[in-house]
């Protein structure tokens, strides 16, 4: 499993819906000079872009919380780094945004 960086590609279910505006909580480790993702970089973000249609079913138009994909093993200062195995909810019920690129394969770990 590959750290994310702030570039990372993450999605909703609806996909093409693109989480976007990461504000990397932290700026002191980099991969390729782009800030890695910690807890809780990836919630409360804005989705754009999602194709769901009311009253079929609710846009997703934010990220909630994460479900899996927080590193067990490595933090930065304190807070576990984001995998690219990263799930959560969005504001739509019953639906999930993931980590479908990570934006960088040179650093990783297996938990």
């Amino acid at each position: 499993m590959f750290w994310m960086t702030e570039d990372a590609t993450v999605v909703c279910d609806h996909q093409p819906g693109n989480v976007s505006g990461f504000a990397p909580a932290q700026s002191w480790v980099t991969v390729a000079r782009r800030r890695v993702l910690i807890r809780p970089d990836p919630v409360g973000r804005p989705i754009k872009g999602c194709p769901g249609v009311p009253p079929i079913q609710k846009q997703c138009t934010s990220t909630l919380t994460v479900t899996k994909g927080y590193s067990k093993l490595i933090t930065i200062d304190g807070s576990p780094v984001c995998l690219d195995s990263l799930v959560g909810l969005t504001d739509s019920p019953g639906m999930h945004f993931r980590c479908r690129a990570p934006a960088q394969e040179l650093v990783g770990t297996d938990t």
